[in-house]
């Protein structure tokens, strides 16, 4: 994976759980990782696994709108 993408990933992932206005271990709950995860997918340490990424994009778009703009802020193609 490249650094480009690795950084979008783990700005995604800090604002979708700052627009959700959940803590990290909350946000981990939802996902269903470790509070340690999301910390090391926010400090840019690891990435998530795919299943994750899957759980993470249905949780855009259940915010519907503003989901959706995250996701094609940080990922244009993905729309």
């Amino acid at each position: 994976m490249s650094v480009t993408k690795r950084l979008e990933i783990l700005d995604l992932i800090r604002e979708l759980r700052q627009q959700l206005n959940l803590s990290q271990k909350q946000f981990a709950a939802q996902v269903g990782v470790s509070f340690k995860t999301v910390n090391r997918w926010e400090n840019g340490h690891t990435v998530p696994s795919r299943m994750a990424l899957k759980l993470i994009e249905e949780m855009l778009l259940k915010m519907g709108e503003t989901g959706k703009n995250l996701l094609s802020q940080y990922f244009p193609k993905a729309e």
